[in-house]
């Protein structure tokens, strides 16, 4: 996933949304587990405060005396944790072994009667203790006297059980964390599986092998696909007006070209060749240039439900029998190297514009051999090559440009560029590079272009260049 991606994006957001709801449930409950180990607690205070209270006495000479203490053996353990403590108000005091030589310094205002107060204190050894306390009224044998008790609890305890909570339910939450994110994960590629399938389906498109969007999308994504097929069908149309458009100026200087081929063979007949050949080359420039604009006009995707695929050996084969009956391809020798099962996934007559450019260049520079075969290397790759002079590699790209030309005679410098076109439709590349044949390989493949100074094919024992 890319920082752009709209799955890190729902990602990011929805971990951080599960981390700080659990944040917050895991605080929530640690707090509610103190506040159960604090009630808890008191409440065993209160138990042992009654029993206190019920074993306290007044002694004849006057002394405070516990006859029942509580039953748990804390209390006789020194610093156990556990403690409990009866005092009046004249400062006669008793207190449980486990207090040893520590008196609990309640606050000054005691409870009322019937009353318990709660307070925390500082305890033996300074640790802090939870204290119960209530004023009880005792009967000796004099007149009745008011007795404090008091009980307390170290808060160490509870220390300790509220971190093994929080230890045990941080993991319990690292893990409910670890299954929240992994089902959002799954969640958001559930959700988001729609919009893959509409990029795969203008992969489709584009490729040729379909035409529209598919209509089974939720609702949601519905009007994306509508959207997108309102535009192809728009597309289309453009299309189909702009190849009417190609065809109509076609046909409008169709009738001009061939006047102007009758006046050339007028001129060479009064001889004079050399106004002939300019008027013909300006014929010539004219219908290249016609011819680029068919091609480019021409829909390439889209034209039929299944993918344009083209097998290349009949079709090099047509082009070869036409080039040979031409003065300049009467002398040269055509070689074909391609497997039948050769094919280009392109429409027929692009391949036969893409063949019949690269041919008829090779044929008008090639000293004497010509070869069409399955590019080395190169899966699906078609190169056509020569034994002609080749083309340095500073010029490989400039002539691939609109009108560029490394001669001054022949064509209007249009052929490649038309070839360029062609493949730019499909996704293709021509690499221009150094034939095994000693000339110009011009290489047709899919993807990013190869370096135009790579050579290509298989060396050439004969060929001096080498």
């Amino acid at each position: 996933m890319t920082a752009g991606s709209l799955r890190l994006r729902l990602m990011v957001a929805g971990a951080a949304a599960i981390v700080l709801a659990l944040a917050v449930a895991g605080a929530g409950l640690a707090l509610l587990f103190d506040r159960h180990v604090q009630r808890s607690l008191s409440e065993d205070l209160d138990v042992y405060l009654r029993q206190l209270a019920s074993g306290v006495d007044i002694a004849p000479d006057g002394q405070i005396v516990v006859n029942r203490p509580p039953a748990d053996p804390r209390f006789a353990d020194p610093l156990s944790g556990l403690y409990w403590q009866a005092g009046d108000d004249a400062g006669a005091t008793v207190r449980s072994r486990s207090l040893w030589d520590t008196v609990l310094d309640l606050p000054r205002d005691g409870p009322g009667r019937g009353e318990a107060h709660r307070h925390e204190l500082p305890g033996p050894a300074g640790a802090r203790v939870l204290v119960v306390e209530r004023r009880v009224q005792i009967a000796g044998s004099g007149s009745p006297r008011w007795i404090r008790l008091a009980v307390a609890a170290t808060l160490d305890r509870a220390a300790v059980a509220r971190r093994a909570f929080t230890a045990d339910l941080a993991a319990a939450l690292g893990l409910l964390a670890l299954v929240l994110v992994l089902a959002a994960w799954a969640q958001i590629q559930l959700g988001l599986r729609p919009l893959d399938a509409v990029r795969r389906g203008v992969a489709e498109i584009r490729s040729g092998r379909d035409r529209r969007l598919g209509a089974a999308v939720p609702a949601e994504v519905r009007p994306l696909v509508d959207e997108v097929n309102a535009l192809l069908d728009a597309q289309d149309r453009e299309i189909v007006r702009a190849r009417d458009r190609a065809a109509d100026l076609a046909h409008g200087l169709k009738t001009p070209l061939s006047a102007l081929a009758a006046d050339v063979r007028r001129l060479q007949a009064a001889g004079q060749p050399a106004i002939a050949g300019d008027i013909d080359a300006l014929a010539q420039t004219m219908r290249r240039h016609i011819d680029r604009e068919l091609v480019r006009t021409r829909p390439r995707t889209g034209a039929a439900v299944a993918a344009p695929v083209t097998r290349v050996l009949p079709v090099a084969e047509a082009l070869v029998r036409t080039l040979s009956r031409t003065p300049r391809g009467e002398s040269i020798r055509f070689e074909i190297q391609i497997p039948p099962q050769t094919i280009l996934p392109f429409d027929h007559a692009d391949v036969a514009d893409v063949l019949g450019n690269l041919m008829e260049n090779a044929a008008r520079h090639a000293r004497s051999r010509v070869r069409i075969d399955a590019a080395a290397g190169q899966p699906g790759a078609v190169a056509v090559e020569d034994d002609g002079p080749g083309v340095a590699p500073e010029d490989a790209k400039r002539i691939l440009k609109r009108g560029a030309r490394l001669d001054r005679g022949g064509s209007a410098g249009l052929g490649l560029a038309i070839v360029q076109d062609v493949l730019d439709a499909y996704g293709w590349h021509l690499n221009l590079g150094r034939s095994g044949l000693g000339g110009l390989a011009a290489v047709l493949g899919p993807g990013s272009p190869l370096a135009s100074t790579e050579s290509h094919g298989r060396k050439e024992a004969s060929d001096p260049r080498r």
